[in-house]
């Protein structure tokens, strides 16, 4: 289940987003992969197979809502999205729309603890990959985007101490690695472009191929 906001859902790209590269990558290495989720969009095949479209990408949302800034969050549409998609494996990206628009920053990490929290009691036996989020092209916005990553580390591992299955992936430093990323990646000021976004399916396949078959 690929779940976040607009960069799960592959804005910036010619369609589909991380999830394209990542699909390649499992058909070309013989591995079966499908999404899940109450979305849909991308292209209709990638790598001579039907590409599965769904997904449960949000353009716009945050964390949790947010009234006072006119955000929805994915935290709300967790247990429904995981009840009917029975996801197996749960790819995370939320919190860009949080730091950009500088929502409550000091207590995004605990409102992403919160969302961990809830998606590990609706799915204690999927494993959960939480994403680093990808740098903007802003480096003053970058500096919020590095504070809010640094937390994530913490918070898995204050989780997994306890038994539960997280991963950390680092977006950050899979797209930063190229130091002209700004030009060679993004479409925009927050969303990769289809070069970015086979960055991203890169790092998400190298954290979950060990686990698919």
């Amino acid at each position: 289940m690929p779940l976040g906001d607009s960069i799960t859902e592959g804005t910036g790209s010619s369609g589909g987003g991380y999830r394209v590269e990542l699909f390649r990558l499992a058909v070309t290495n013989s591995k079966h992969l499908t999404f899940v989720g109450r979305n849909a969009n991308g292209p209709a095949t990638v790598a001579g197979q039907t590409f599965p479209k769904s997904h449960e990408g949000y353009p716009h949302y945050t964390i949790d809502d947010e009234p006072a800034f006119g955000r929805m969050g994915i935290s709300p549409l967790v247990d429904q999205g995981i009840s009917l998609g029975q996801p197996n494996i749960i790819l995370l990206m939320i919190g860009t729309n949080d730091v950009n628009n500088a929502i409550d920053l000091a207590s995004a990490p605990t409102r992403l603890g919160a969302l961990l929290d809830r998606m590990t009691a609706d799915a204690p036996s999927a494993l959960i990959v939480v994403a680093r989020i990808v740098p903007t092209a802003s480096d003053t916005t970058n500096l919020d985007v590095v504070a809010y990553n640094a937390a994530i580390p913490g918070l898995v591992q204050a989780r997994t101490a306890t038994g539960k299955h997280i991963l950390v992936v680092d977006m950050y430093a899979a797209m930063s690695a190229n130091p002209s990323y700004k030009t060679a990646l993004m479409h925009d000021g927050l969303h990769p472009n289809d070069a970015g976004y086979v960055i991203m399916g890169q790092t998400w396949y190298d954290a979950i191929q060990a686990y698919l078959h």
